[in-house]
């Protein structure tokens, strides 16, 4: 047993030597055979450093192709059970190679969603999982105002920009409404009698009949106009008898009692003609007629037959149509283009091909409560009376702002607080301009400062460009400070939705 054991020991040394041996000639023979054997062993210890002296490519590192921030020095899986990607140096080498003319300079590449994140080269975004920007150089010029974005001429066609000139041009349009015909309230006339007494006999006896002035309406009985016929008619003879008294106090007392007696005749509504009449007849008259003193129609009668009435009886009411007024419902946010003198054209909808012709004459003081309007009076010449109280007509007035800059409403966007549009500069430079703005008339915008006549406007697809503009200004604040706030709020004016 012990013999046999100091063999097998004997045997064991034996061969280690000899692998040792076997070993140390491969490893001669290699160096020898030019290095391929020591590249094959380098490469397997996993230096990440595999050289080209046979011409193969230099790999500098290998990344995570989902994450490409993410580097190792050997090629393996990444975290996500996808395969390491190498980056070749040749590839390095090229994406610094000099800018051929007209090439736009890259900074660094940065997450749209997380613009403190940046990367020097691209790929995809580490948290959102969306494609790396391209910061250039050229959109921090400090040339351009802040905000100013830079926008190349592929990505302006698939945003769908369109753009259109600022300018000034006299503007003018038209403010419709509905408008009432009512009576013009000047021409009512009430008739009334001064003295007490008894209607006799009615001539104009319904609401709505036309009369003319001068126009008989009725005759009254009254005692007091009958003595005082009479006591004319004693005045007149006494001045006939005494007229030519030597005595210039009888004449002159005769005379002035004549006067005074006929003055009384006159304030009682008794015309020239009645007295002439009683003049030549030398007889008082019972019934008396009393005539309409204006022309126009009855719209209410109380005057009856046989009825007692006093001076403060209202007989009958009598409306001149030949003019009327036509009150117009004014939004009362339309009120401050609505002036008094101001045209306006009314139109009836049955009959269209026809209009009338009238101006503002008051506008009323206070809106109504319930409609939000206030009324405007415009009064128009009715000679055929063919506008009646209580139709309805359409208003159209015509409101002249004069020589104004105008742009697309489109143009404008509106954040409540500011308004904004986006003026183009050469380059494809697009620079945000705050503007106020006055009235919108048939879709355009009078620009009361802000902008110039002649500049260049965005009027549409410039949504997509303020998004890109707020997106530069989020960025030096976020790289500097972390995560900003509201990447809607620039300058802390412009709203999160723009109307």
């Amino acid at each position: 047993m012990t013999e046999q054991a100091g063999k097998k020991k004997t045997l064991r040394v034996l061969s280690l030597i000899a692998l040792v041996a076997i070993v140390g000639a491969l490893l001669w023979g290699g160096k020898l055979g030019g290095g391929k054997l020591v590249t094959m062993f380098k490469g397997a210890t996993g230096a990440g450093a595999q050289t080209s002296e046979s011409g193969e490519r230099k790999v500098l590192y290998w990344y995570d192709a989902m994450n490409p921030q993410h580097h190792y020095d050997k090629p393996g899986k990444a975290p996500d059970g996808m395969d390491l990607v190498p980056k070749y140096a040749e590839e390095a080498a090229s994406s610094a190679a000099p800018l051929t003319p007209g090439e736009r300079k890259i900074l660094y590449w940065y997450d749209p969603m997380h613009p403190a994140y940046k990367s020097d080269k691209p790929g995809i975004a580490p948290d959102c999982g969306m494609e790396l920007v391209p910061k250039y150089a050229d959109e921090g010029s400090a040339s351009l105002p802040p905000g100013t974005v830079t926008i190349s001429s592929d990505k302006q066609q698939m945003m769908g920009v369109r753009t259109a000139t600022v300018e000034r041009k006299p503007l003018s349009r038209e403010l419709r409404t509905t408008a009432q015909i009512v009576a013009d309230e000047t021409k009512t006339s009430h008739v009334h009698v001064k003295v007490s007494g008894y209607v006799h006999q009615v001539y104009v006896d319904f609401v709505g009949q036309q009369v003319k002035e001068g126009q008989p309406l009725f005759t009254l009985y009254s005692p007091d106009l009958l003595s005082t016929q009479q006591e004319y008619l004693i005045a007149k003879r006494g001045e006939q008898t005494l007229g030519g008294a030597p005595y210039n106090e009888v004449s002159e007392g005769a005379r002035s009692l004549l006067k005074s007696a006929r003055e009384r005749l006159r304030l009682w509504d008794i015309t020239d003609e009645q007295i002439k009449k009683l003049d030549e007849t030398g007889k008082a008259e019972e019934m008396i007629t009393f005539y309409s003193p204006v022309s126009g129609f009855v719209t209410d009668r109380k005057a009856l037959p046989h009825m007692a009435v006093t001076p403060e009886t209202e007989l009958y009411t009598l409306a001149d149509y030949s003019t009327v007024w036509a009150n117009a419902d004014i939004y009362e946010y339309e009120l401050p283009y609505v002036r008094m003198g101001q045209r306006v054209k009314l139109s009836l909808s049955y009959d269209p091909g026809k209009s009338y012709s009238g101006r503002i004459s008051f506008i009323y003081p206070t809106v109504d409560p319930q409609t939000r309007t206030a009324k405007a009076r415009i009064e128009i010449a009715n000679p055929n009376l063919e506008l009646k109280p209580g139709m309805f007509a359409d208003a159209a007035i015509k409101v002249e702002y004069g020589t104004k800059i105008i742009v697309p409403q489109e143009a404008v966007l509106n954040s409540g607080r500011r308004q904004t549009v986006f003026v183009v500069h050469e380059g494809g430079a697009f620079e945000p301009r705050t503007i106020t703005v006055g009235p919108i008339v048939s879709g355009n915008v009078v620009v009361l400062s802000g902008l110039k006549e002649g500049e260049k406007i965005v009027t549409s697809g410039n949504f997509l460009i303020d998004s890109e503009s707020r997106l530069k200004s989020a960025l030096p604040q976020q790289a500097n400070n972390g995560p900003a706030g509201d990447p809607g709020e620039r300058d802390g004016s412009i709203g999160k939705s723009h109307d």
